[in-house]
């Protein structure tokens, strides 16, 4: 993490962290989505370290970005699930899954 600072190898340095309170832990991600108004990044091949000093935790995330749009698309069986599941037109389906991104939830709003 650290790398080589002034001469303090990292033994020496982790347990300073130690004293002053400060620990880290590697977390094994696959990827990490970072979710915007209107937008996401998407980080492949993340390096995802969690941080804790004092009681609060920070996250440092390393890897290849990309943004996507936030947009969610839903296949013609989904759709087609939704309108079997319901009853509702399909014009009311899509809308309702435009609003709540989710199967489950359309069909609950739905029913």
């Amino acid at each position: 993490m650290f790398g080589n600072l002034g001469g303090i190898n990292p033994g020496q340095m982790k347990a300073m962290m130690k004293q002053m309170g400060i620990t880290q832990e590697s977390i094994p991600a696959m990827r990490v989505i970072i979710e915007q108004e209107g937008k996401r990044m998407v980080i492949a091949n993340p390096g995802v370290e969690k941080i804790t000093m004092k009681g609060q935790v920070s996250w440092q995330i390393t890897g290849d970005a990309t943004e996507e749009s936030a947009a969610v698309s839903f296949s013609e069986e989904d759709v087609q699930l939704v309108v079997d599941q319901t009853g509702k037109s399909e014009t009311e389906v899509r809308k309702v899954l435009g609003e709540t991104k989710d199967l489950a939830e359309t069909i609950s709003r739905l029913s």
